[in-house]
């Protein structure tokens, strides 16, 4: 049969040439679900502008990632420390360079709480240097200090008070990758410790001979050395 048009030629009965695509019935399911899919195309449009209009709310709802961990800065030898570091320090390398390791006591007390020394130093500290310095007297112990105060330390920017927020670290090379040292500061770790001990060290893979710590109010924070 011919298509059905009126008078003027226009098409009045589908199926008509041209409208199938627009005007055909759609499938049932469409036509159901037409209706509940414009509501919600509706109602998530103030979302999705209000999301580009505030890009820090979906930001905030992705998960929190932990801050990255302080990276150590090498304080150079010539640079001046903060007054409170370098006076602990200063007394410290005073009390090596005298021989006497009693006068670390005085040092010691000048903290509110002692520093820590580890377990077996917990009680006495200045006896138990002296029970494990192979001169019996204590002076091995006060060379180590000796050596390591004289290198630069790292300074770890690890606290939360503006200005009180940093930790100094002796020696710097504790902080350190032991497998990507440069040529220098090899030379300052072998005048630390002998070779078979710096091999052991990179074998473990992390620093296990002495460390100092003092805090940028001067407060001496630790001496250990870990096993």
């Amino acid at each position: 049969m011919g298509e059905r048009t009126d008078a003027t030629g226009t098409c009045n009965e589908p199926p008509c040439p041209g409208l199938a695509g627009s005007l055909a019935p759609s499938p049932p399911h469409v036509r159901r679900l037409g209706p509940f899919a414009l509501v919600l195309v509706m109602a998530a449009a103030p979302v999705v502008y209000w999301l580009a209009g505030n890009p820090t709310a979906a930001a905030d709802r992705e998960p929190q990632k932990d801050p990255p961990a302080a990276s150590p800065q090498i304080v150079p030898v010539t640079d001046r420390l903060p007054a409170h570091v370098e006076e602990t320090r200063d007394a410290i390398l005073a009390a090596a360079h005298s021989g006497r390791i009693d006068d670390l006591q005085t040092i010691i007390e000048w903290n509110e709480l002692r520093p820590a020394f580890g377990d077996a130093a917990r009680d006495d500290p200045v006896a138990y240097w002296k029970k494990i310095s192979g001169d019996g007297d204590g002076r091995e112990i006060l060379a180590v200090l000796a050596e390591i105060l004289s290198l630069a330390p790292a300074r770890l920017p690890i606290g939360k008070d503006p200005e009180n927020n940093a930790v100094y670290v002796w020696p710097y090379l504790a902080e350190l990758p032991l497998d990507r040292l440069t040529p220098a500061q090899e030379v300052d770790l072998y005048r630390l410790m002998p070779p078979d001990t710096v091999k052991a060290l990179r074998k473990n893979g992390k620093w296990t001979w002495w460390r100092l710590m003092i805090g940028a109010d001067g407060t001496w924070h630790s001496f250990t050395k870990l096993d």
